[in-house]
């Protein structure tokens, strides 16, 4: 994986607004992003005032409550980005979950930018009042899960892989969306839910009757990373300095990922991305600190090699910047090879029509990975 330190860094640091005058984007902008409250959104909001300061363009936020609610208006059109997870990167891009719905498939996904910033952990966080002490001692708790987003579920699923459990082991609770499952873990309807550390519903849990800990997880237990790494293989072992309960401390050992993913779709302008790409960039000291964790947008904390190819419009931008290497291009090319397959045994499963969609995806789907030499996950 290619981090950017050199180069990068310099080009962030000599950023000024300057720079507006030559960033070329319509007056409107629209951006999916999560549900008010959450981190994806507090930092979307945040860049969209430095966008307004800078350039007078006005950045709308739409909030989704999940995966399918925030990359509908993308592949519709109604949107030029979003601010989204793995849900809306990764797992889209797979055609996995709800993604693996007749009605929706492998999408082509292209990523702008991530907040790789390593400050913050996404973590199971659970009700201070209950006395847990790790993941395991979820068994028999309830647990929340978000109808449409496969993502957070995943990823909860993951941290009980962790602890030796499966959803068969605990309480699942189905809430409509991320803010409601916490409104939940604050009022006693939940024990634990998914979220980012500095999450704005991750602090009124902390502010709130029952308190908040986050379970921590072992760089030691080989076993338990294994199990969480077969659901969720993007899942690193991460400190996390910034967070509810976790400010002001030595850290929280957990495990984390890259979010907020900045993706458009395959079609989207070339042009449009690169000067989104460059907006991100150049106005980054202008946005730096103005919400929790919104440090790892720099330019040199992004991984060059991520699991999601990156658009043609803000590879454009990095080559002119100097960051864009052959091995980022060869491993860019690939993800796109890969893209490709899922959509073309997409398209011949369509074309067959078979009654038991569900199945019949999940076999044509490993086929074609396995076929192609790609990696197989779920």
């Amino acid at each position: 994986m290619i981090y950017l330190r050199t180069a990068a860094a310099a080009l962030c640091m000599t950023a000024t607004a300057a720079f507006a005058s030559d960033i070329e984007l319509p007056k409107q902008l629209s951006w999916t992003a999560y549900g008010t409250g959450s981190a994806g959104y507090n930092q979307a909001v945040a860049i969209g005032a430095a966008l307004q300061d800078a350039t007078g363009v006005n950045l709308r936020v739409l909030p989704g409550k999940n995966d399918v609610s925030r990359t509908e208006p993308l592949r519709q059109g109604r949107v030029q980005f979003s601010a989204t997870g793995v849900g809306g990167s990764f797992m889209a891009q797979e055609g996995v979950f709800d993604f693996g719905e007749e009605n929706w498939g492998p999408q082509p996904i292209r990523v702008l930018m991530a907040n790789n910033g390593g400050a913050i952990n996404l973590a199971v966080g659970v009700a201070g009042d209950l006395g847990i002490e790790t993941y395991a001692d979820l068994k028999g708790k309830r647990v929340a899960y978000i109808v449409g987003a496969p993502a957070l579920n995943v990823n909860t699923e993951a941290y009980l892989a962790y602890g030796g459990l499966t959803w068969d082991d605990v309480e699942r609770v189905d809430f409509g969306g991320f803010g409601a499952s916490w409104t939940g873990l604050i009022e006693g309807q939940v024990d634990a839910a998914f979220a980012s550390t500095n999450s704005g519903k991750a602090y009124e849990a902390e502010a709130g009757p029952r308190g908040l800990f986050w379970p921590p997880i072992d760089p030691e237990n080989t076993d338990g990373l294994a199990a969480m790494q077969g659901i969720a293989p993007f899942f690193q072992v991460n400190k996390a300095k910034v967070g509810a309960t976790i400010d002001g401390t030595d850290g929280y050992q957990g495990a984390g990922y890259a979010y907020p993913v900045l993706t458009a779709i395959e079609s989207t302008e070339a042009d449009l991305v690169y000067n989104m790409t460059k907006a991100m960039v150049e106005l980054f000291p202008q946005y730096d600190g103005k919400a929790p964790g919104i440090g790892g947008w720099s330019m040199d904390k992004q991984n060059m090699e991520w699991v999601v190819p990156y658009h043609e419009g803000a590879i454009r931008y990095y080559t002119e910047a100097g960051v864009w290497s052959d091995a980022a291009q060869a491993h860019n090319d690939g993800l796109i090879a890969r893209q490709a397959a899922l959509q073309s045994a997409w398209e011949a499963l369509k074309a067959e029509n078979p009654e038991d969609w569900t199945s019949a995806w999940a076999e044509a789907r490993r086929k074609a990975l396995e076929d192609g030499g790609f990696n197989i996950v779920f």
